[in-house]
């Protein structure tokens, strides 16, 4: 069982509060039983070290408020937006003979017995917590689930994991499944269509029929066309011709 060494906090306000986080500590709180709420603060180096253990929230914790020592459960922690370091903590004090529902982490162990698993099957899993109701003296800090011997296709179901004493789940009247061993799902991709041969060209008789010509080349006139120019030319040449004799003859 974790331990950790505590104080009692007589602050007020909110700078009061802050004041204490930037003494390197963290304001936190025991409620529960018949006793009155109790204000404490704690080391933040602990608290971070106490965090950072598997299962943080479902250990019961032996805090030691100034020399008389209390068992409590941690029910949530604050943590700063920014710095992302723990700002506050709730505990909930421990009385025995009283219960407790609280959710209970699953631990899967010897996958690399699993047939199963061998063969490319997948694990499955639906629950990785299971809500329990338990005696406070009495809280598992987690539940084992053993894959040794599972084929593919094979069940978990709550029935098959053993509880302590007293400690039953939540939901009652039906086995609920906690993991399955499901077959290996394999993916066909599509196939990718062809692909035509990059930097062909049109032909020459497409352009042709297009209309279109190609660059650098003089288009031709029609003999209509020419013939129509060199008539026009003639004419204009007698007119000068006609213009010019009167003036001779003078």
């Amino acid at each position: 069982m974790n331990s950790m060494l505590a104080t009692i906090r007589n602050t007020k306000t909110k700078g009061e509060i802050n004041s204490l986080r930037k003494e390197g500590k963290v304001p936190a709180i025991i409620y529960g039983g018949k006793e009155t709420n109790q204000k404490i603060s704690l080391s933040k180096k602990e608290v971070k070290i106490l965090i950072e253990k598997e299962n943080f929230l479902s250990n019961v914790i032996t805090v030691d408020i100034e020399g008389k020592e209390q068992n409590v459960l941690p029910r949530d922690i604050v943590f700063d937006t920014i710095s992302d370091d723990p700002i506050h903590l709730d505990f909930l004090r421990i009385v025995k003979g009283s219960k407790i529902i609280i959710e209970i982490p699953v631990k899967f162990i010897n996958s690399e017995k699993s047939p199963g698993l061998k063969r490319g099957g997948v694990l499955n899993i639906v629950r990785r917590k299971v809500e329990l109701k338990c005696p406070t003296e009495n809280i598992p800090t987690e539940l084992i689930v053993d894959l040794d011997n599972l084929d593919i296709g094979a069940s978990i179901k709550i029935s098959s994991i053993k509880l302590p004493d007293n400690v039953i789940p939540t939901i009652q009247g039906r086995d609920f499944v906690i993991a399955t061993v499901a077959a290996p799902t394999v993916v066909k991709e599509p196939e990718k269509p062809a692909e035509g041969v990059e930097g062909e060209e049109p032909a020459e008789g497409a352009e042709a029929a297009d209309g279109t010509t190609a660059e650098g080349t003089t288009e031709k006139a029609p003999d209509g066309e020419k013939t129509k120019e060199g008539e026009k030319k003639a004419k204009e040449g007698e007119k000068k011709e006609e213009q010019k004799t009167p003036a001779e003859k003078k």
